[in-house]
């Protein structure tokens, strides 16, 4: 039978507070945070669904464990930037775990949201990569888009981090999620930092079964939905993304999402 664990460690490995294994689980953690610190969610088994919460600042996310341990580093220093200033903060700290349920797992929802993404191969899913991120900066990641965090009136810092492409005509953003999974919408929420902001006209979505969809976007803060054959994959890219003809350099992307349900 399955059952998780979690535990904090520093960044040698050194563990600081664990707790019982169990279907659903959680720690409070009464110390400040320090650099290299990490939160572990270690699985009996691999290839699991989960409902995790890193930071009590954030809203839990269900994600698939691909493997027995994952780990979360705490952010600090430029990497802060894209949370709430609250967020990993002060002396006490609440984390939390559990098994999802089948019901959870099967319902129709954004597969693509992840707050707990990061760089690198974090072993958890959904996970955003680029090809290109604004300067190198946290605020201008490609976890950015897949964060949950809609604000796109203004740039720079938190709530308004955005995925940013340097001005890079050959950008690409890749979503994977794991695991097949059947997606039949796609929503798209550009940045709308509007003049400093420029917006793109087209982009094409490219899937791991070799399909591709060409979206039309317009110039609007709001949310532009996408219905799209329902098709099974692994991972989404979007790329060959057209600026419109304006004075402006700046069009960025602030939140993809992609509906359906895991096979």
């Amino acid at each position: 039978m399955q059952s998780i664990k979690l535990k904090i460690l520093d960044r040698e490995g050194h563990t600081y507070l664990t707790c019982a294994e169990g279907d659903t689980v959680s720690l409070v953690y009464t110390a400040a945070y320090r650099e290299g610190d990490r939160v572990a969610l270690e699985c009996c088994e691999p290839g699991c669904w989960c409902v995790v919460q890193f930071e009590d600042t954030l809203p839990p996310a269900l994600v698939y464990v691909a493997r027995r341990e994952i780990n979360y580093t705490i952010p600090f220093g430029e990497n802060r930037i894209v949370f709430s200033p609250k967020s990993f903060t002060g002396e006490r700290h609440l984390i939390r775990a559990r098994l999802a349920s089948a019901e959870e797992i099967a319902a129709r929802r954004n597969l693509a949201f992840n707050p707990f993404d990061q760089h690198g191969d974090n072993g958890f899913f959904p996970h955003a990569s680029a090809n290109v991120e604004t300067r190198g900066e946290a605020v201008f990641a490609a976890y950015n888009a897949i964060d949950g965090v809609y604000e796109n009136a203004s740039h720079g810092e938190w709530p308004y981090q955005s995925w940013g492409i340097n001005r890079d005509p050959n950008a690409r953003l890749t979503i994977a999620f794991g695991r097949p999974v059947e997606l039949d919408e796609l929503r798209v929420t550009l940045r709308a930092d509007f003049p400093h902001d420029s917006w793109w006209t087209q982009g094409t979505v490219s899937f791991s079964d070799g399909s591709q969809e060409t979206l039309s976007f317009v110039k609007t803060a709001k949310t532009q939905s996408f219905p799209i054959a329902p098709r099974t994959v692994e991972w989404l890219a979007l790329d060959g993304l057209v600026k419109n003809d304006d004075p402006s350099p700046f069009p960025a992307l602030t939140q993809l999402e992609a509906w359906g349900r895991p096979v």
